[in-house]
């Protein structure tokens, strides 16, 4: 169990409602009178008598009515892929080691701002004795992880088809990193045991409890076997189901899911991304879907179904948080992604939702050593960056916008914390049937 800790946003003062006095006086209607010009012409004005009245004097309940406790809200964003390529590593190469803060410095607010950042990790940790590798089989300066952490990242899926490209030391390694730097994770386990288990993220808020629960897997492992004993969770909608269902039984008042998931460089959902997507909502136990592995942003979509039917968002495809990509090997659409924010309301008493969700895209300048620039806001206010003059910051805008759709809108400044971050913890949700157990097996 960890805890990160985050400062608390200064909250306002809350205006409280005082009752006036009503004092009542013999000569009151008299002096209205006057006021108002009511007495007739050449009249006289008697003094004021003595009251004679025995009646009981009316007065102001003094007994406030109770004030609502305040919902609970926070605020909830996620990335796309952390691909660090041999470009990337390089760059954030120093004398002593590795930097990867540096790369991730323009965007920082955007990761910090929020009570829960939630990353996708697409490769592994290099094991003891590896030097980081590219493609195809990564392997990834374990120096990256806690720079995640420092970064303001509270977690990352780990489910991908690169999961297991340094087989079972690959693995090892990259939950041991995730562990010591206080990170969660979710999508690959060490032992079935750990298998057995969910990330959990608590949070108090307002006198509230929420908690969030994260699950994610992968279409598969690009053909490399799984090792014994390891698991990658594999995309399932009937398991996934029953693995939100088992959060919720252990706590969970949200669930999020990753969905690794399908056809890299396409900016179209695949139809199977949009079945497993639609199979979630429609079990009313899934209250957000986050998408990774085409490198190039997707739409983001409202699905009918959700918890309580009120409908599910989908963000089909983050695309690219950092890597290497562009142009100048793939699409240059894989040159920029997707941050997505989710705002979490639990009124007091009542059920935690995702009421909405907005988004910002980002971008990264290979030529100015990787740096993930805010892509939105620069194009907002017309300005270049870096390498990026204003009209290719511009170009990269429009592409983007041009896939992501209208259902959620675009956001040009970054959350504020609304209190310390989140306790990060796993949690013991064992499957009810056989059926049900995490899979362990190749891609």
């Amino acid at each position: 169990m960890s805890r990160h800790a985050r400062s608390e946003r200064p909250r306002g003062m809350r205006a409280l409602g005082v009752a006036a006095a009503i004092v009542l006086t013999a000569g009151a209607g008299v002096a209205g009178a006057a006021a108002d010009g009511a007495r007739p012409s050449g009249a006289s004005v008697a003094p004021p008598s003595t009251p004679t009245s025995t009646s009981t004097p009316i007065s102001a309940s003094t007994t406030p009515s109770p004030t609502p406790p305040p919902d609970a809200v926070l605020t909830l964003v996620a990335a796309g892929d952390v691909l660090p390529h041999l470009g990337v590593v390089a760059d954030a190469r120093t004398a002593s080691g590795y930097d990867f803060t540096r790369e991730m410095a323009p965007v920082e607010p955007w990761i910090a701002g929020a009570d829960l950042a939630i990353c996708h990790m697409e490769v592994p940790v290099a094991p003891a004795g590896v030097k980081p590798h590219g493609y195809p089989l990564f392997a990834a300066p374990a120096a990256l992880v806690p720079d995640l952490a420092k970064a303001g990242w509270d977690g990352c899926s780990t489910a991908s088809n690169h999961s297991v490209d340094q087989g079972e030391a690959g693995l090892a390694a990259t939950l041991s990193a995730f562990d010591a730097a206080g990170l969660g994770h979710a999508g690959t386990a060490r032992t079935a045991a750990e298998a057995a288990t969910t990330q959990m993220y608590r949070f108090q808020r307002e006198g509230q409890s929420v908690t969030v629960a994260h699950i994610a897997a992968t279409f598969g492992t690009n053909g490399m076997p799984v090792p014994a004993d390891y698991s990658v969770d594999r995309l399932d909608a009937a398991r996934i189901v029953a693995q939100a269902r088992a959060a919720r039984a252990a706590g969970a008042d949200v669930v999020v899911v990753s969905m690794h998931c399908c056809v890299e460089y396409s900016s179209d959902p695949a139809p199977e991304q949009i079945q497993i997507a639609q199979a979630l909502a429609d079990s009313g136990e899934v209250d957000l879907v986050i998408g990774h592995h085409a490198h190039v942003p997707q739409p983001i979509a409202h699905l009918t179904g959700g918890p309580d039917g009120t409908g599910m968002w989908v963000a089909y495809g983050l695309g690219n948080f950092i890597s290497n990509q562009g142009a100048h090997c793939c699409t240059p659409r894989t040159d920029s992604g997707l941050v997505i924010e989710a705002t979490i309301r639990q009124p007091a008493g009542g059920p935690a939702r995702v009421e909405a969700l907005g988004w910002t895209s980002v971008t990264v300048d290979l030529a100015d050593g990787h740096q993930v620039e805010p892509l939105s806001s620069l194009a907002a206010a017309g300005k270049g960056v870096g390498s990026l003059s204003p009209a290719e910051i511009q170009a990269r805008h429009d592409r983007v916008t041009a896939v992501v759709g209208t259902a959620a809108p675009e956001l040009l400044t970054p959350p504020e914390p609304s209190g310390p971050g989140p306790v990060t913890e796993r949690v013991a949700t064992p499957p009810t049937t056989p059926s049900e157990q995490p899979s362990v097996a190749a891609g």
